[in-house]
């Protein structure tokens, strides 16, 4: 504060060194008196306006008492405080949208099932229809296995003989182990379906008992895939 009022006297001094007259200075000291910052946020100087290279910066305006009355943030204060504005709202934006989201789907998970049996239910039921697609994919594996054996066979019967492979024997045998390999892996992704369908529905389980406001409970057990 003795800074400040040091910098207020100071102004008015000035306008007398300048030649300004007594009224000036009685008009310098009725005004309000404003003090400039640097860009490391330090008072620099005070007058009865900011200098051209100092607009942009913050400032602080005093009446003729040395208090603050008025303050305003630089250039560079402002643009972080708007960034952080900005983030900040689209941070909430995103928490609203889940929370949104979040409702929706509690409330189809009520309106879906009447008792948490029926999740079990369901469950079992996506799993026996992905079993049933994985024994079909192994069926057609074990195609194209049979496939690749019997080229191989005609080939090798061929080379005994002295003839070499022919070009439709060669493509078949690729056909053939394109699809084991493609099977082979539609199984592995069948496979990793179901560890999916556990806890997605292991999840809406726990859920749908803590909407219902019942003690937690651990998942039923699967039933077993059928052979």
């Amino acid at each position: 504060m003795h800074d400040i009022k040091k910098g207020y006297l100071a102004a008015a001094a000035m306008a007398v060194l300048l030649g300004w007259g007594g009224s000036v200075v009685h008009d310098t000291v009725a005004q309000k008196i404003v003090c400039w910052k640097d860009k490391s946020g330090k008072t620099v100087g005070c007058g009865d306006k900011v200098p051209p290279e100092y607009q942009d910066n913050a400032t602080r305006e005093l009446d003729k008492r040395g208090v603050t009355r008025k303050t305003t943030e630089s250039a560079e204060e402002e643009a972080r405080r708007k960034a952080k504005e900005k983030e900040s709202e689209k941070l909430q934006a995103e928490l609203d949208k889940k929370a949104a989201e979040q409702k929706r789907q509690d409330s189809a998970l009520i309106n879906t099932y009447s008792d948490a049996k029926e999740i079990d239910l369901r469950r079992d039921r996506d799993l026996a229809t992905t079993d049933s697609q994985i024994n079909q994919m192994k069926v057609m594996q074990k195609n194209a296995t049979d496939r690749q054996k019997e080229i191989r066979g005609r080939m090798d019967a061929a080379k005994k003989d002295g003839k070499p492979a022919s070009e439709v024997q060669k493509e078949e045998l690729a056909r053939a182990e394109a699809d084991q390999k493609k099977f082979e892996q539609s199984i592995a992704d069948k496979e990793k379906e179901k560890d999916d369908i556990r806890k997605r529905y292991a999840d809406q389980k726990a859920r749908y008992i803590e909407l219902r406001g019942g003690p937690s409970a651990a998942p039923a057990p699967a039933a077993p895939a059928k052979k």
